[in-house]
């Protein structure tokens, strides 16, 4: 019998959030044994209250279905919480204080990323909501790492594309060509790195198709969850 620690997914979007998942899962082998991944708990409020929430710039309702979803998979005996949305870690701060379990904090693991790749100067790609707040920025500055969001104009389209498309499992050709458009002018406006800052972004984009090297926050965040997994096994023997 194999016990390796029990991950809470404190999910927002389906997407975003199964590819989270399904990478806890089909890489914990790489980690553990094979076919062996954590338990894993996935609580979500329905997606349309945080939709209004956000249009609505209730950052204190955000919080409160955050906090909902934690205190239920703390009664299913998790171990630790993860979130697999980058907007809504606007609020993880406020939420953290209310929380019994630890949290990873999704750009604290991607910082920690850009930094062990000697990443100097990254763009920053999500929603506008995302991209107009200092979830990254900060964590990013704390390791010298300068950042670079993308214009007005971008950040509307892209944040179109994530809500009206994305999150939705609508993968356009148009949408993705777009997305390469704007890592190419962060790329030609010195960049060394883009950070996937919507966890559905991955599902689009890839290593394979920008020009410039990705920081996927979606599958960072997944193995971030893993090696804290393992580290809950060793503390509970």
């Amino acid at each position: 019998m194999h016990s390796v620690g029990h991950v809470g997914i404190v999910a927002c979007s389906a997407e975003g959030a199964a590819l989270c998942y399904r990478t806890i899962c089909t890489e914990g082998g790489d980690l553990f044994d094979r076919l062996i991944h954590p338990a894993v708990s996935i609580h979500t409020q329905p997606f349309g209250e945080y939709v209004a929430a956000l249009e609505n710039d209730d950052w204190d309702r955000v919080a409160e279905l955050m906090i909902g979803s934690a205190e239920i998979l703390n009664a299913a005996g998790v171990n630790f919480l993860i979130c697999p949305d980058n907007t809504i870690h606007r609020v993880l701060p406020r939420v953290e204080k209310r929380s019994t379990l630890p949290w990873i904090h999704i750009a604290e693991v991607v910082a920690e990323e850009a930094q062990r790749r000697g990443f100097r100067r990254v763009g920053i790609l999500g929603t506008r909501w995302l991209v107009d707040s200092d979830v990254y920025p900060e964590k990013l500055a704390a390791r010298q790492i300068f950042q670079m969001r993308p214009s007005d104009e971008e950040r509307d389209e892209c944040s179109r594309i994530i809500m009206d498309e994305l999150v939705y499992g609508i993968f356009k050709p148009e949408g993705i060509a777009y997305f390469q458009r704007v890592i190419d002018a962060m790329r030609l406006a010195g960049c060394d790195a883009v950070v996937l800052g919507c966890t559905e972004i991955p599902l689009i984009i890839s290593s394979g198709n920008s020009s410039l090297p990705i920081l996927d926050s979606t599958r960072l965040l997944a193995r971030a969850a893993l090696r804290r997994a393992a580290q809950s096994t060793r503390e509970r023997r």
